[in-house]
């Protein structure tokens, strides 16, 4: 049995952390050690394909929150809070929707639960598009990268999952070529009939275009004990561009 890699942090309430789409739980390595000092056992997570986790050439939602069912049965986690940023906001939300009794509060970070048409393609094109000769120093990989990827911050967040895979070659911890082929899974809605009536706080960038006014009614139809709230200054990482507001949502949300 496969249980997801995670970095646990502190004691108290279990609070599990799941990452976006290329992303990993070191991303979410500031905001975790102030949630434990909140008083939370914090579990920042690497989901299957990114991190440390393992591979697999399986990916949609429906595994995902499967994973998650392992990893609390391996733990002995028996009620958990849940915050799930983007790609990990639909893993959170399924798992909720599937495993109510399993989770107390949820956080969902910049998604909805509505479809969202492939849209990463052109930084999957830039990460294919990277000559293996290019993966021999982090320099060599974002000049390779900046060739079709002009986002200075996109590259840095990528470039984080670079790890040294023997003397001289770098390579991604996530599974580029699984991830780049199941684009249309992880744009999926969440199931028509899935419901989870505990409290859930929705977080939204003020510059994103991930949610919007119009996706409130869906929410609610999913989750009728959400609310939603909007971080000033912020676009899709709005728990990286403004984490003070971030946490002060998270906050009081958690010990309300």
């Amino acid at each position: 049995m496969k249980i997801l890699h995670s970095n646990i942090l502190g004691e108290g309430k279990p609070l599990l952390i799941l990452h976006g789409f290329l992303g990993m739980s070191d991303n979410w390595k500031t905001l975790g050690t102030q949630f434990v000092k909140m008083g939370y056992e914090v579990h920042l997570l690497d989901q299957r394909n990114h991190g440390k986790s393992f591979w697999s050439e399986d990916f949609n939602y429906d595994l995902l929150a499967d994973d998650l069912v392992r990893y609390l049965e391996h733990y002995k986690l028996d009620k958990v809070d849940i915050l799930g940023h983007s790609m990990g906001g639909k893993t959170a939300m399924t798992f909720a929707c599937a495993h109510p009794e399993r989770i107390d509060k949820l956080i969902v970070a910049d998604i909805a639960p509505k479809f969202y048409p492939p849209h990463h393609q052109y930084i999957l094109d830039a990460l294919l598009a990277i000559p293996e000769e290019k993966l021999r120093s982090r320099s060599a990989a974002d000049f390779a990268l900046a060739q079709d990827l002009h986002d200075w911050s996109i590259r840095q967040f990528l470039l984080k999952s670079l790890h040294w895979v023997e003397k001289g070659k770098l390579d991604f911890r996530f599974n580029l070529r699984v991830l780049a082929g199941k684009m249309e899974e992880i744009g999926d809605a969440l199931d028509s009939g899935a419901i989870f009536n505990g409290p859930v706080l929705f977080l939204r960038g003020s510059r994103s275009e991930y949610v919007s006014d119009d996706d409130y009614a869906g929410i609610i139809n999913h989750f009728p004990n959400a609310r939603m709230e909007t971080v000033a200054d912020a676009g899709h990482w709005l728990h990286a561009e403004n984490p003070q507001e971030f946490m002060q949502f998270s906050a009081e949300f958690l010990n309300s």
